[in-house]
């Protein structure tokens, strides 16, 4: 790798799931600005609802997620409570009902226990409509998934379920604190296709503590062979100022800036020959594939779930620590589970903060996710001249193209994707601490 390549690589950028990034909310977007945002949506926007549920039987070393483990059933269903009591709030504050999507996130959404996972779902459909729901998914812990939490969540509605896969070799489980072997992940996707739920995506990473390319290729393979419809390969990130369990992972055993590149364009060029289509910077579907659609069509999205194909108007966040986007910026939950709960309980929103957006926000903002989804953009010919000598280097080495106003990744250059869309983030000086580029 040249000098060039492994600078980038190194180089600490957002991952870019919104413009402003989450580290810029501020305390000024409260539960009050979030009740008038609401009110104001328009009775014919659709919505998409995420409901996060931030429990699991343990936690592992390698997480980033907003989650505690819990072995009593009490906090539980203390927590079912706020999540019932957080629907009902957001259907008194807005007029909009129509429900295009529902994603299920954690943690392991399935520690609600199915029923108080139906208690939810029938508490949505007494309040919205979802005669268009177009997709209900969820993210599941393989290592819980038996034949009868399968034909439950069929029963539910569940269209799509994506399994938490990481990596299949013993020692990497092992040092992520997260053991299942290849056989427990198959019975899973098994159980979930007998049950009618045949959407599947699979999540790994590269960059995990023990990892090398040829682990991270026995991995892919043994996913291929379930037949996912979608693999989605993340770089870990390592942040352990924000995630205490990470520091019990020894720093020595991480793949350095080389090995992580190395890893994560072995990996892409594997999965093409296998006959997946690239989708941004870490998702490979199936060519048929909505998302693989949406790319074609030039329609592909990024949000705070990742890639998507997502249309609606407001994205609602249900739950401690989730995040809203609607038309006029984001909002987030209070990320303490009993603070949380006390805030609903009360009747106001657990918002906490959150951020109103600028037209130069949504402007930037656009750029940043068309460079994100499609490695090519048209910039706005004001913001181009501030970028260029950011994207100078790259151009150099030959990463990126400019020809008037456009802005291309070349191919060589796409796994640093993100350090381009850095190039038009005016608030980057201000943010925190970041993962590294790939």
């Amino acid at each position: 790798m040249s000098e060039d390549r492994l600078a980038f690589a190194e180089r600490a950028v957002p991952r870019y799931t919104s413009y402003p990034t989450a580290p810029h909310f501020h305390a000024g977007v409260d539960a009050d600005v979030y009740a008038s945002w609401l009110a104001a949506l328009d009775p014919d926007a659709t919505l998409s609802l995420y409901l996060h549920v931030p429990f699991c039987t343990t936690l592992c070393t390698y997480c980033g997620c907003h989650t505690q483990a819990v072995n009593r059933r009490e906090p539980i269903d203390a927590y079912l409570e706020g999540l019932l009591a957080e629907v009902e709030l957001v259907a008194s504050h807005t007029r909009a009902r129509r429900v295009t999507r529902i994603h299920w996130g954690g943690g392991t959404p399935t520690m609600l226990g199915l029923p108080g996972m139906e208690q939810v779902v029938e508490h949505i459909a007494a309040r919205f409509d979802l005669s268009g729901l177009a997709e209900h998914a969820i993210e599941l812990d393989p290592r819980g998934l038996d034949q009868e939490l399968a034909r439950g969540l069929a029963r539910l509605g569940i269209t799509r379920a994506s399994l938490g896969a990481q990596d299949f070799n013993a020692d990497v489980q092992h040092a992520i604190g997260r053991i299942q072997p290849f056989d427990v992940v198959k019975a899973g996707v098994s159980h979930l296709r007998e049950a009618g739920v045949d959407c599947i995506n699979l999540d790994l990473m590269y960059g995990l503590p023990h990892q090398d390319s040829d682990k991270l290729e026995r991995s892919l393979l043994l996913a291929h062979s379930l037949g996912p419809d979608r693999i989605a390969l993340f770089g870990y990130a390592h942040v352990p100022w924000m995630r205490k369990q990470q520091k019990l992972i020894n720093e020595e055993w991480l793949p350095g800036a080389q090995a992580r590149l190395e890893q994560a364009e072995a990996a892409r060029r594997l999965l093409a020959g296998l006959g997946y289509t690239a989708i941004g910077l870490d998702h490979f579907t199936q060519p048929d594939d909505a998302l693989a659609v949406a790319a074609r069509l030039g329609r592909l999205g990024r949000n705070f779930q990742g890639y998507t194909d997502e249309t609606a108007d407001a994205i609602i966040g249900l739950g401690c620590s989730s995040i809203g986007s609607l038309p006029q910026g984001f909002v987030q939950n209070q990320p303490d589970t009993r603070g949380y709960r006390n805030t609903i309980k009360q009747g106001r929103f657990a918002t906490v903060r959150g951020l109103q957006l600028t037209d130069d926000d949504r402007r930037r903002g656009a750029v940043i996710e068309r460079l994100m989804c499609d490695f090519s953009v048209i910039v706005p010919a004001d913001l181009l001249p501030d970028a260029l000598p950011t994207l100078m280097p790259l151009m150099e080495a030959g990463m990126v193209l400019v020809r008037g106003r456009r802005v291309t990744m070349t191919a060589r250059g796409r796994p640093f994707v993100r350090v381009v869309a850095a190039a038009f983030d005016a608030w980057l000086a201000k943010a925190g601490r970041h993962s590294a580029a790939v």
